[in-house]
């Protein structure tokens, strides 16, 4: 049982033991997922809208496939940005009309 952002996770029920991927995710959409995290206009509601996996399953993803140095500079920079978290944003220049 993980806690991030006072969310519980089970990462057993995230993680299938066996291949080690997310959910029986293919490891081309787990980089895709990486990807998509890294992205500074990418929403994390975006990323639910199209792989159904939520921040902080993001979050766990993230702390197991990154190096612990990427990670922790990943986490400094999506911390409190305005961008990463839909709801927060204002811009709706990048997005496509079915998600205004």
């Amino acid at each position: 049982m993980v806690r991030i952002l006072g969310f519980s996770l089970d990462l057993d029920t995230i993680f299938t033991p066996a291949a080690g991927s997310m959910r029986g995710f293919q490891p081309d959409e787990i980089d895709r997922i990486i990807e998509m995290a890294w992205e500074d206009r990418t929403t994390f509601d975006a990323i639910h809208a199209q792989y159904g996996v939520t921040e902080p399953e993001v979050i766990a993803l993230m702390r197991t496939e990154l190096k612990p140095s990427s990670f922790r500079m990943w986490r400094k920079r999506v911390t409190g940005r305005k961008t990463k978290h839909g709801f927060t944003s204002g811009s709706q220049r990048f997005r496509a009309a079915c998600h205004r």
